[in-house]
């Protein structure tokens, strides 16, 4: 063999070792899972505060059965900008004081979830005034893994839209800090890049993120101020990590945000390699939390069901076929993330099937 070949051939094999160490670094947490495959009902008392989280179907928790059940705390409600300040510096805060009232008369709590970005390609959900050329719309369209628009965002990054907003997370805590149980920011997860937007860069979104981050904790001293980081735009873990992620979690446990992600996914590598590797991996002082939402507990997201995918209008047949996980995601947060909230959607039919039985 001659000295160029014996060259090329060191060179593939060197590269095989290589790709073989990145598929392992890559899959690590893979298989964390079956550590619980065996977690049965009932779920025993521990730590972890309890939440049933409703998305915007406030009329759900009305005769709920978590009114009447010691093992929740409360309930988790999501709020539109558009709603609570429907014109400019005047705000409307009377749906989260009814929704607190009430669960206030069954000794529950209540988390507001803060809603500057939708799912859905017809509602916007900013304040008119927004969007505006002001403001640089104010928003912008996300768009999917298919190309497609799958709902708005705010402009995060936008200095006179984050000056909106910390007005509004101003008023908010005037009125509720100490009071709720707490508050989350929406998930870090957009699909935004700068062939979008030219205002746009991955780093200065990181940075607005912080900025948010600190005016929620300035706002709510008293009650949990959290933020949903589950990935950043412009890095994919392990391949690419720019530090992006791993700069929101430091900056959390920095300043005290509670640290939390939607989608209690523990085989889905994206899932795992990112906001679920972030809480094992590190110790922190601040609580984390994790949301268990739409599909979960199918080991599906919403996504998954969203126009463009190979499950559009196929969850029926995953009903059909599905088990009770519950015991297992239960057991894998607990466990593998430590976490201190988790929130439990109240999707039927597997809320009342699967979570309450588990409850019992």
């Amino acid at each position: 063999m001659n000295l160029s070949n014996f060259l090329i051939l060191a060179f593939f094999l060197s590269c095989a070792n290589c790709y073989a160490k990145w598929d392992n670094q890559s899959e690590r947490y893979a298989n964390a899972y079956k550590k619980y495959a065996e977690a049965r009902c009932p779920i025993p008392e521990n730590r972890i505060k309890h939440f049933v989280y409703f998305a915007r179907d406030r009329g759900a928790i009305k005769d709920h059965p978590l009114l009447k059940h010691d093992r929740f705390s409360g309930a988790q409600i999501m709020y539109l900008w558009s709603r609570l300040e429907p014109a400019e510096g005047k705000y409307d805060f009377s749906t989260i004081r009814h929704d607190y009232e009430y669960l206030k008369k069954y000794g529950k709590k209540l988390f507001v979830q803060l809603q500057d970005a939708t799912f859905d390609p017809k509602v916007r959900g900013l304040p008119e005034y927004l969007n505006t050329s002001e403001y640089d719309g104010g928003s912008i369209e996300q768009i999917n893994d298919h190309g497609r628009v799958d709902g708005w965002t705010a402009k995060r990054w936008n200095k006179k839209v984050h000056k909106r907003f910390t007005l509004l997370l101003e008023a908010l805590g005037k009125e509720f800090d100490g009071k709720i149980e707490g508050i989350n920011l929406q998930e870090t997860a957009i699909g935004v890049d700068p062939n979008q937007d030219t205002t746009f860069t991955y780093k200065g979104y990181r940075d607005a993120i912080k900025e948010n981050m600190l005016s929620l904790r300035k706002a709510f001293p008293q009650s949990t101020a959290m933020l949903y980081a589950n990935f950043m735009p412009g890095e994919w873990l392990p391949w690419e990590d720019k530090g992006y992620l791993r700069s929101i979690y430091e900056y959390g446990e920095q300043i005290g945000v509670a640290l939390a992600a939607p989608d209690l996914m523990v085989r889905r590598k994206g899932q795992l390699n990112h906001a679920l590797a972030m809480m094992h991996e590190h110790k922190y002082s601040t609580p984390l939390g994790i949301a268990v939402q739409d599909g979960n507990y199918t080991g599906l997201t919403g996504a998954d069901f969203s126009a463009g995918s190979d499950l559009e209008g196929n969850e029926n047949n995953v009903v059909e076929k599905r088990k009770n996980i519950v015991p297992l995601l239960h057991a894998f947060a607990e466990d593998f993330l430590k976490v201190n909230y988790m929130f439990w959607v109240n999707q039927k039919p597997y809320f009342e099937e699967d979570v309450l039985t588990c409850f019992e």
